[in-house]
């Protein structure tokens, strides 16, 4: 049997709708009603993705009685520090998620002029609402839905990880892992996904402190995409798509009836290795003949079981970077190198160019792409190459003499300095392809990214602002990854101040966070000399 439970206020449920935050209690609910039926066994599962994902994970850390298992498909750990918040700053796309999800809304199903207004602000209006940020309360209409709106504003002002974060369990999940019931589970990710670093981490702490078994699979997909073969401008090949029905079948047999089946003989760890494609293209109207999708870049990859994420024995190492645009795991050496510098100004940010997006294909597309303007990208004015713009520095390895494996977590250690009393800094590790007869050019494909609002270097809870001029090492975190840089390819880091509609816009001024209309220029410095050793904690792994 197969019960499906919808959230206060959406569709047939009560209530109103404020997303995520509350919903443990009514989950745990369900699953004791469900278990306690005289046609039950007592076993009930969850499963779910995205939302239904998270909930689960907020349901479970009420520990309910019934729940024996657990599929936990690209869900939070915690919504502040890598999903609606992103170390500071605001992920834009749940303000565009919040326009899609009124389209179905209670209020837009009774009133069909309020309807159509909505289906058109979100699909023809929707970059002018985002150019406008930040968002007012009563100037879009949001207004019409109180409970939507006010979910869009508070996740907007509430900048400092507090009390309205914590105190919510479908938020912190994480918070609540010793309270987490001790049931099998599978977290089911992709690289390419908006909840990869959440995935990850869900299974690596409570793996720590857990006596059931934890399973992790990390597949080289976008958000909930696991059975087509490609990510943006990369395509890996049909191994790389997965039967989630049968998937599911063959976790539940076994985790709810005792039954034999693939699951069985599963290490804790599946991840699809990507990186060993040719790099050739598709020839349109051929698909099939380099790769599986009509001009789509053959990235391949493979899949490999392991004990353990991250993988024992991984070498983290320090590539740092060097004034003269290298990047290099060699430390600099000297004292007085001068630091690279450049302004960022809020009102033209960089634009984004894929990463571990969701639910916003309206305003920008996931996955990987070549890293130039595109004509339907926000943002882009041109076609020329992100790199050529004033506001990003590059560094880059020499092309590599030999394969060279990254997989894991990646932690950026930035040393920087800026006029301003508040700003952004952003990390992007991309892979460099040498020029190819299709590319003459070469490419330049976005594995991961972050970013970290500077008021925050020392934590979430309390923010301090910067001393203009003083150069400070900001640590953050990247989404993991794993990825096999080929000979002749470079392994590249592109350090800026934003990623924009991705994060919201730092406005330099130190102001509360959503509420500030001002914009500061900010001049900013990156240092990389002996004192402040500016580096990118690579994940190398063994032979190769």
């Amino acid at each position: 049997m197969c019960a499906i439970q919808d959230v206060r206020g959406r569709f047939d449920s009560e209530g109103e709708w404020y997303p995520f935050a509350k919903e443990a209690h009514d989950g745990y609910d369900t699953v004791e009603w469900l278990g306690n039926q005289k046609w039950s066994t007592g076993k009930v599962g969850t499963m779910g993705d995205s939302y239904a994902g998270s909930d689960q994970s907020a349901l479970a850390t009420l520990s309910p009685p019934h729940l024996s298992t657990m599929i936990v498909a690209v869900g939070a750990s915690n919504y502040y520090h890598s999903s609606m918040r992103h170390n500071g700053a605001l992920e834009l796309r749940f303000h565009v998620y919040v326009f899609r999800m009124a389209i179905t809304s209670k209020e837009a199903a009774a009133d069909p002029n309020l309807k159509k207004a909505l289906i058109k602000a979100y699909t023809e209006e929707m970059p002018e609402i985002l150019r406008r940020s930040p968002l007012k309360k009563g100037a879009t209409l949001l207004r019409r839905l109180p409970s939507y709106e006010q979910w869009a504003l508070d996740i907007l002002t509430h900048g400092d990880y507090d009390r309205y974060w914590k105190e919510h369990r479908g938020y912190a999940i994480s918070e609540y892992y010793p309270k987490h019931a001790d049931v099998p589970s599978l977290y089911l990710g992709g690289w390419y996904d908006s909840y990869a670093r959440n995935t990850c981490e869900s299974f690596m702490k409570l793996r720590k402190i857990k006596k059931a078994p934890q399973y992790l699979l990390m597949g080289p997909w976008t958000h909930a995409k696991y059975e087509i073969t490609y990510a943006g401008d990369l395509d890996f090949g049909t191994e790389a798509e997965i039967n989630y029905l049968d998937l599911k079948l063959a976790w539940f047999d076994r985790f709810l009836k005792g039954m034999n089946t693939e699951v069985s003989d599963w290490r804790p760890v599946q991840i699809f290795t990507m990186g060993t494609g040719d790099g050739g293209r598709a020839i349109d109207g051929a698909p099939g003949e380099v790769s599986d999708y009509p001009g789509r870049i053959h990235h391949g990859g493979f899949w490999r079981s392991l004990d353990d994420w991250p993988i024992p024995g991984t070498r983290y190492t320090p590539y740092y970077l060097q004034a003269d645009g290298t990047l290099s795991p060699q430390k600099p050496g000297k004292p007085d190198i001068l630091p690279s510098r450049y302004t960022f100004n809020p009102r033209d940010p960089v634009p984004t160019l894929g990463g571990g997006i969701s639910a916003v294909d309206i305003v920008m597309k996931p996955g990987a792409f070549d890293q130039r303007g595109r004509s339907g990208s926000m943002g882009c004015t041109d076609k020329q190459p992100l790199s050529l713009r004033s506001d990003i520095l590059t560094f880059q390895t020499p092309p590599l003499e030999s394969d060279m494996e990254i997989t894991g977590p990646i932690e950026m250690h930035l040393w920087a300095s800026s006029s301003a009393v508040d700003t952004d800094f952003t990390a992007k590790l991309i892979d460099v392809y040498p020029p190819a007869d299709d590319d003459p050019d070469g490419l330049a494909i976005n594995l991961t990214d972050s970013i970290l609002r500077a008021r925050y270097r020392n934590g979430f809870e309390k923010p301090e602002l910067l001393e203009p001029g003083k150069a400070y090492e900001f640590v953050f975190q990247l989404y993991p990854t794993s990825n096999i840089f080929k000979k002749g390819h470079r392994i590249r880091l592109d350090v800026s101040s934003s990623n924009w509609p991705r994060f919201d816009v730092n406005p330099n001024t130190g102001g509360p966070l959503g509420l500030e209309q001002r914009y500061n220029l900010a001049h900013q410095a990156v240092y990389h000399d002996a004192a402040h050793p500016s580096h990118i904690l690579l994940p190398v792994q063994k032979g190769r």
